[in-house]
């Protein structure tokens, strides 16, 4: 006769009330008794687990969304504040531009040091000013406002910074404001006779070698 192992997930009374009545059970039959059957509880224990990953999931997800908002906070918590500070410093430059007549007054000077100071305390704080004039036009950090004729550059490219525009961290606070570059028209239309003159010659080309 089998000996049966007792159950390891049940209390000890319960493992051996369920023994001896297995091998009372052989002795009167002469056949081994079942195995004791345990709560078909799988299926529910699957479920909570599955439960358990997607709640963990879940909070997980929450934590590094609070934590990105938190690292925004701090990295752009100044941005009101420097966007109100920008008509200071565009003030101060008119002001050094009135006073280019005459830039050794003590007051153009003043104006002068104080920009610069102002500046440099900005940038400590993650402001930087958009680079505009003679570089090409980019909508991302750039704003036309008019075009001008200029037959010494290349189309669409700045040739005036009517504000400057800047940039906080990698995030664009303003952008500039400029005039964009357009070649004037007399040249335009040479360059348009130019190109109709080689397409004409290129066409009479190619029918004298036809007709030989």
């Amino acid at each position: 006769m089998k000996k049966r192992e007792p159950i390891d997930n049940a209390p000890e009374e319960d493992r051996d009330e369920e023994l001896v009545v297995a091998e009372e059970r052989e002795e009167k039959t002469g056949e081994e008794a079942p195995e004791p059957r345990l709560p078909a509880d799988a299926d529910a224990l699957q479920d909570l687990n599955n439960k358990y990953v997607r709640l963990y999931a879940e909070f997980d997800n929450y934590k590094k969304r609070v934590n990105k908002d938190k690292e925004e906070l701090v990295r752009y918590g100044n941005e009101s504040l420097l966007y109100a500070l920008l008509p200071a410093i565009d003030n101060l430059e008119l002001a050094l531009k009135h006073g280019a007549c005459d830039p050794k007054t003590g007051v153009v000077q003043g104006v002068e040091i104080t920009l610069k100071e102002l500046q440099r305390t900005l940038e400590k704080f993650g402001l930087t000013r958009i680079g505009a004039l003679g570089k090409k036009f980019d909508p991302a950090v750039h704003h036309a406002m008019t075009q001008v004729e200029r037959g010494d550059m290349e189309e669409k490219m700045v040739a005036e910074e009517l504000r400057a525009g800047y940039r906080y961290h990698d995030k664009v606070l303003r952008p500039s404001l400029v005039a964009v570059s357009v070649k004037p028209k007399k040249a335009k239309a040479a360059e348009a006779e130019d190109e109709y003159s080689a397409q004409n010659a290129q066409y009479n080309t190619e029918e004298n070698i036809e007709e030989e």
